[in-house]
């Protein structure tokens, strides 16, 4: 089965009085790299979470994001005893230095001196995380995990719908370039006769044996047969491939690259222009399906 590396889920989930949300989404990339954005307070969710993914997922750049809001009235305001003294004596000194110079201030309220930096601040807990709250939200991350794969499973079956396509276009265009070859070897003959009587009109000592010699190195060498056979065998081969259960991403990869080899040599080497024709098509019909390759995991 064929999953494609690009896939978005979120949910969102509560334990008691604490809700928080996910967002995981996956791209394209060599292999896989997960990227976690997770708040404080949350220890051990980190490693749980790479341990479910590492086995599920293979390829792709990941990026996972756990939003937990704070509950602020949950939370108690502290007074620093100590920060409230330093400000309340920098206020009367800064007090009885404009009386010396005749300053009149006006005096700060109660409400100046408690929004100044540091005189009051939220308690912070020395419990340590909530191990059923860590516990929640691993299971959930489970059903995250899930949703991520399936929608991976749902853009793969398309992906593969598009590839069987491409594969079935190369496939025809291999049996149409197969039917050419015998006109193309008529062909190829012709001008090799033609050739060869021009050369012997215009070089009265030339050596037939070693002329024939020559024209038939250069036949060897146009020959595309193996090219032809080859695009077959690679068409079996990822078709064969696309039934498989394991990720092929990279041995597709590689094989598209097989398959664009073949067909600019089938191409440089045709030398009759109904092949050229058809090598040039099976080239634009190969480079799309190694855009849609990129995907595969």
């Amino acid at each position: 089965m064929i999953r494609s590396m690009t896939a978005y889920a979120s949910r969102t989930g509560a334990h008691g009085a604490t809700r928080w949300s996910w967002e995981m989404r996956g791209v394209n990339g060599r292999g896989l790299d997960l990227k976690l954005r997770l708040p404080d307070g949350v220890d051990g969710l980190e490693a749980a979470i790479r341990a479910a993914v590492k086995p599920v997922l293979q390829r792709g750049v990941i990026n996972l994001t756990l939003r937990l809001p704070k509950d602020d009235q949950a939370q108690s305001l502290a007074l620093d005893e100590g920060q409230l003294g330093r400000v309340l004596a920098a206020l009367d000194e800064v007090q009885d230095r404009a009386f010396a110079m005749g300053v009149t201030l006006n005096q700060p309220s109660t409400a100046d001196v408690l929004a100044t930096r540091g005189v009051i601040a939220a308690e912070q807990s020395n419990d340590g995380p909530d191990a059923e709250l860590i516990e929640a939200l691993k299971l959930d991350f489970e059903t995250l995990l899930a949703d991520f794969v399936a929608m991976r499973e749902a853009e793969g079956a398309a992906l593969a719908s598009v590839l069987t396509n491409q594969l079935s276009q190369v496939s025809n265009l291999v049996d149409q370039a197969q039917t050419l070859l015998s006109d193309r070897s008529e062909a190829s003959k012709a001008q090799m006769k033609a050739a060869l009587s021009r050369v012997m009109e215009e070089v009265k000592d030339a050596d037939p044996d070693r002329l024939t010699q020559e024209l038939a190195l250069i036949a060897v060498k146009q020959d595309v047969t193996e090219e032809v056979d080859r695009l077959r065998t690679h068409v079996a081969a990822a078709q064969s491939m696309m039934t498989s259960s394991a990720p092929i991403g990279r041995k597709f990869d590689f094989l598209s690259q097989e398959f664009n080899r073949e067909a600019n040599t089938l191409c440089a080497k045709s030398q009759f222009a109904p092949l050229t024709a058809i090598g040039l098509e099976l080239k634009a019909v190969i480079d799309q399906m190694r855009e849609q390759i990129q995907n595969v995991e």
